[in-house]
């Protein structure tokens, strides 16, 4: 299995409901600022123009928008603990998976092969 850069990817309508939901945070958690998260993906992430889904796929209608931004950018992976957005792996080619599976998959592996040589 190759290794590529790992990307951050977003569309505007993403991105206002990270803004949204931190600012319904923040009320319930004052002393939890999420404007760094927020700043990291505005200014690291690549922005891309997603159109919505010509039907429904998930069965939270609000998830629908990180499957038309992984269409849009052509991403093949999607790493989120939305119980209602994993179900839709396998949509379009694009695999739904928990942030350690994630890592399990992607990450790690590359970690532990470029370790491998080195015992104690």
């Amino acid at each position: 299995m190759a290794y590529g850069k790992l990307s951050l990817v977003v569309s505007p309508e993403i991105l206002n409901e990270y803004e949204r939901v931190g600012q319904e945070l923040s009320k319930q958690f004052p002393s939890v600022d999420i404007a760094p998260l927020l700043e990291l993906l505005t200014f690291k992430g690549e922005a891309v123009n997603a159109p919505p889904l010509p039907e429904q796929v998930c069965s939270d209608p609000d998830d629908d928008k990180f499957l038309a931004c992984a269409i849009a950018s052509n991403t093949k992976v999607i790493s989120s603990g939305d119980k209602a957005l994993r179900k839709t792996t396998g949509y379009a080619g694009i695999e739904a998976l928990t942030p350690r599976e994630f890592v399990d998959k992607y990450l790690q592996k590359k970690s532990q092969r470029s370790t491998s040589g080195y015992r104690r």
